[in-house]
């Protein structure tokens, strides 16, 4: 039997915790593993109920007014665009900022999980395009945190989409990111530092960076530990094994999320080293968002262009998918 909750959420497990605030647009705004919160929280902007004003126009700027951290989730889009006209039954369509799930007032029940215990399922419900989103959180006796996901086409024709996890981390002087060797990766945005351009394809972890190769698995030492330099990135996740690991280390800790890459295909890197920000004259941040993702780049439009990189539904069908989240000690390297 489901239980609708009104207010905050908060699962236990193993030493874990996850906090949800369906206030907050169905963000977790705490994901404690191993000992440790692992997500950032802004400084600048504080974290409010979605108002009344947002929650008629998702047109408001993420960046300006929800961008304080924690993890949300971007659906049916991460940049803002408008459809291209030839997409039946959908084309012209302008998608906001981060996409529509941030906006809204989330509806959040919490259920007995017959092998985990106490779960959480949070409902949102597309409005400009027609589909249902639901994730349900789940932590284990063992401290892992495991979320599954669906979407569903409600419409009478196809749905495109991309779907971003949206965890904000801090990024530190010591923060390593170990993601698959090889991976290509692709180039969406940049500032302060020449990658190539949108478009350029390095293999992960040595890019071209301003004429040189390094390596951005340890982001605190390019360019030689300078600030003000951003990027977004776009791995190919391999498709020739069951499950992908992927993990950032902190300060003697890891963490990391297990995918299958037939259904999470891709995974979105943006490296802030206090090259960005959204306001002018505003301190740039110093986090990066670990996302594994479906489809490639942010903007549901490229996608749907030069990328080929957007997810399609069928009418009334349903896509699923999980990632499971673990906290170790990080290895000592040398």
């Amino acid at each position: 039997m489901k239980t609708p909750i009104a207010g905050i959420v908060r699962l236990d497990g193993g030493g874990s915790r996850v906090v949800i605030d369906p206030a907050l647009g169905g963000k977790i705004t705490s994901l404690l593993l191993g000992g440790r919160e692992w997500l950032w929280t802004s400084g600048v902007l504080p974290r409010l109920p979605v108002g009344p004003a947002v929650a008629a126009d998702d047109d408001a700027s993420y960046v300006r007014t929800a961008d304080t951290g924690g993890y949300d989730e971007c659906v049916p889009t991460v940049g803002a665009c408008r459809l291209p006209r030839d997409v039946p039954g959908h084309g012209g369509v302008a998608l906001p900022d981060h996409g529509e799930l941030w906006s809204q007032h989330a509806r959040s029940e919490v259920f007995d999980d017959d092998v985990t215990g106490i779960a959480a399922i949070t409902h949102w419900t597309g409005r400009r395009l027609p589909y249902d989103f639901t994730r349900t959180v789940r932590v284990d006796e063992d401290g892992e945190v495991l979320m599954d996901y669906a979407i569903n086409n409600r419409g009478g024709t196809p749905l495109p989409f991309l779907w971003s996890s949206h965890p904000l981390l801090p990024l530190t002087a010591d923060t390593r990111l170990d993601l698959p060797a090889g991976a290509r990766v692709r180039v969406w945005a940049q500032h302060g530092i020449d990658l190539g351009g949108a478009g350029a394809e390095h293999r992960w972890p040595l890019l071209q960076a301003d004429g040189a190769s390094v390596d951005f698995s340890r982001p605190g030492d390019v360019r030689g530990r300078a600030r003000g330099w951003a990027c977004k990135l776009f791995l190919d996740l391999p498709t020739h094994v069951p499950l992908v690991s992927l993990a950032v280390e902190q300060d003697g800790s890891r963490l990391e999320v297990s995918v299958s890459p037939k259904h999470v295909t891709h995974f979105g890197l943006w490296l802030n080293h206090g090259g960005w920000t959204p306001f002018d004259g505003g301190t740039p941040y110093m986090n990066l968002a670990f996302e594994p993702c479906i489809g490639a780049p942010d903007q549901l439009d490229e996608a749907l262009g030069a990328w080929q990189g957007a997810a399609w539904l069928r009418p009334g069908a349903s896509r699923r998918w999980a990632l499971e989240w673990r906290a170790t000690t990080a290895p000592r390297h040398v």
